[in-house]
């Protein structure tokens, strides 16, 4: 068969160098909805950090409020691991494996939501201290409810195994593309053969 089909030639009827651009198709949506999520989470979780470290900072300049000035270092520390869980790093997920978890990670979230919230100063001169803490942990407190019940509904679960799968298309698209490579020099070697 010649490379159209036709039992004229001896050729096998291989796949055209279009193959590959027919089998690669967009992006899983529901892939790339979890990815804009996370990124979301991650900013909203990097706020927090900045709110508690400016905080923690006003805290210690003024010597009389130490402790809240040590709870809003936890609360930077606990912060950073929920950014690490969003970037879902194999690192993290192995040594905390209920960060693997959707409901544990947005357990996390709200913990660390509620320590940004906690002890508000509500004095004149912090309003705006305030109004940072508040949005920063009513925005991640959001996320980490939509975490818990999208967990609880086991949207992570559909969530790794269309990874899964997504990771075994796409090394199956650069076998396709590697054994179309490899064709095409094994074409060029037969021509430059016959010639």
């Amino acid at each position: 068969m010649s490379r159209n089909g036709d039992p004229e030639g001896g050729e096998p009827a291989l796949p055209g160098p279009s193959s590959t651009a027919r089998v690669r198709s967009g992006r899983d949506p529901f892939l790339v909805l979890c990815r804009c999520f996370s990124v979301i989470t991650s900013l909203t979780a990097i706020l927090c950090i900045a709110v508690n470290v400016l905080s923690a900072v006003r805290s210690f300049k003024n010597g009389s409020d130490v402790f809240d000035g040590i709870f809003r270092c936890y609360a930077v520390v606990i912060a950073f691991f929920v950014v690490l869980a969003e970037t879902e790093w194999g690192f993290i997920i192995t040594f905390w494996k209920v960060l693997e978890y959707w409901a544990g990670r947005g357990m996390l979230q709200i913990f660390v939501a509620v320590m940004t919230r906690a002890f508000p100063d509500y004095s004149e001169s912090q309003r705006d201290l305030v109004l940072l803490q508040n949005i920063a942990s009513y925005l991640l407190l959001a996320c980490g409810l939509v975490y818990v019940f999208s967990g609880l509904l086991c949207i992570g679960l559909l969530k790794r195994s269309r990874q899964e799968k997504e990771i075994t298309r796409e090394q199956a698209i650069n076998d396709l593309e590697e054994l179309e490579r490899r064709r095409e020099e094994l074409e060029q070697m037969l021509l430059t053969e016959r010639t």
